[in-house]
């Protein structure tokens, strides 16, 4: 390798002196550079430095009020990242509780911080759960008493309108110990008991209705407490304390179910779980195959519960609705020898006649039988849904070596629906397909009813003339 290429061994070949001038060359005029240099500085001193001047940066951040334009935004969520990072690898091995400190006052911050961006991509969340990553992974070390830890994750709870402390329970469950755990649960019994303060109900102070604006307020304050007695039992295995937050309704909803019969099958109790997913698919008949949390743990429970045919059968109708490569497989992996052959023949034909053909070229792919894919391709072209890129893109890759008539079938697919519904931000992909159809009419001997290529390109110029954008990104001779 160049002794030029930018890597770890070529860059110390430099020389620290040599090193250290360029850093302070490229920080010069970058406070967030900077800012990182000297934490990396005060760390090799201790980290008691490195958290003195990370307490620093977090009170200019609580200061701050700035809206962060998008522009900045990035630069913004990789120096809140940066903390994050130093906490864990500078402080942590040597000061957990510290760490601790420190991370929670990260999070804490949630507020200020998202009051200054827009974090519709979710940048700042992700940098958010890497916090609480940090925290549980030094968790277990934590000198703190499991009642004061209860105190502090309740209290944080309280006040978790950017869902920054969520999953703080199971996080700390090493530090909360019994101790904590029944600490946290008395908390939220008591303000589940207590009435509602003026707090709670300020929050709701832009409802008129104060009759209105109290129920709401008594609504969210139950919810936390109710969620924080949930993580509780899951810490202490207590399932029916985890369903008694949800009435007989809520255990049939699509969204609740998959959960409390996978805790139910967990604690040994397969035939209630089977019974919370039947109740899911009657309440909603919709759900009878097809919602994958649903169909893994029923699965699950009839496996559980020896009922082993059942589940084959199982597989086999989700697998014909869904076409599910998953569900094939194990209900493959279930039948007696020498009738797998004859299953996936079976599964072939259906996925061939599937009413939705894009969902069979996406199964084709994905059960990695270029074969098939290609033969639905030739002789279901009309059904291709030139907008499904992401689809036809990776199949035409998969396809071009020894299928190269498909493969340019799905690039026409995707070419015409550029040019027809003028997605002028995607010409050039439009450009590179053509240009692909070009080199791969070289290995197509025979187009049958399909325009050969001189013909179809022939055909885009004609129809499509004054698409230039398009037009000038299109390879010359093509």
């Amino acid at each position: 390798m160049s002794r030029k290429t930018l890597n770890k061994n070529n860059l110390i070949a430099l020389g620290a002196e040599t090193l250290a001038e360029l850093l302070l060359d490229i920080t010069q005029g970058n406070a967030t550079q900077q800012r990182r240099l000297r934490m990396e500085l005060s760390a090799h001193v201790g980290a008691s430095d490195v958290a003195r001047d990370i307490r620093k940066r977090f009170s200019s951040l609580r200061r701050s009020t700035s809206y962060i334009e998008w522009r900045q935004q990035n630069a913004f969520a990789r120096e809140l990242s940066d903390l994050v990072d130093l906490i864990r690898a500078r402080v942590a091995p040597d000061e957990p509780d510290e760490a601790f400190d420190l991370l929670w006052a990260f999070l804490s911050l949630a507020p200020s911080i998202y009051e200054r961006v827009d974090d519709s991509h979710g940048t700042i969340g992700m940098v958010m759960s890497d916090a609480m990553e940090a925290i549980s992974e030094a968790a277990p070390r934590l000198s703190i008493d499991g009642h004061t830890v209860a105190e502090r994750v309740f209290e944080g709870l309280q006040d978790n309108g950017y869902g920054q402390f969520d999953g703080a329970i199971p996080a700390l469950a090493d530090a909360l110990g019994t101790e904590g755990a029944e600490r946290l649960k008395q908390l939220a019994w008591a303000v589940q008991d207590a009435p509602l303060s003026a707090g709670d109900a300020a929050r709701y102070d832009f409802i008129d209705d104060p009759d209105r604006q109290h129920e709401m307020a008594r609504e969210d304050r139950d919810r936390t407490a109710g969620m924080v007695l949930q993580d509780v039992a899951d810490l202490q295995g207590d399932v029916d304390a985890y369903m008694a937050r949800y009435s007989a309704e809520q255990l049939t909803f699509h969204t609740i179910a998959p959960d409390v019969a996978r805790r139910l099958l967990d604690a040994g109790r397969a035939e209630e779980a089977l019974s919370i997913v039947e109740g899911a698919r009657t309440r909603d008949r919709n759900l009878i195959i097809g919602d994958g949390k649903l169909d893994e743990v029923q699965v699950a429970c009839l496996d559980t519960l020896d009922r082993g045919e059942e589940a084959k059968t199982f597989l086999w109708d989700l697998f014909c609705q869904t076409l599910n490569p998953e569900s094939l497989r194990q209900h493959i992996r279930r039948l007696p020898d020498f009738e797998d052959i004859e299953a996936a023949d079976r599964a072939r034909d259906h996925a061939m006649a599937h009413q939705n053909m894009m969902t069979a070229l996406s199964f084709f792919h994905n059960w990695q039988d270029p074969g098939s894919a290609a033969q639905l391709i030739e002789t279901r072209f009309a059904e291709l849904d030139g907008n499904a890129y992401y689809i036809l893109t990776p199949v035409a890759d998969a396809l071009e070596g020894d299928h190269p008539l498909a493969a340019t079938l799905a690039r026409r697919a995707m070419i015409l629906d550029t040019l027809e519904n003028k997605r002028s931000k995607r010409y050039r992909y439009a450009a590179k397909h053509l240009a692909e159809c070009s080199s791969s009419d070289r290995q197509i001997s025979e187009y049958g009813s399909h325009p050969t290529h001189a013909g179809f390109t022939a055909s885009l110029r004609k129809t499509h003339p004054r698409k230039t954008a398009f037009w000038d990104r299109v390879p010359e001779g093509i």
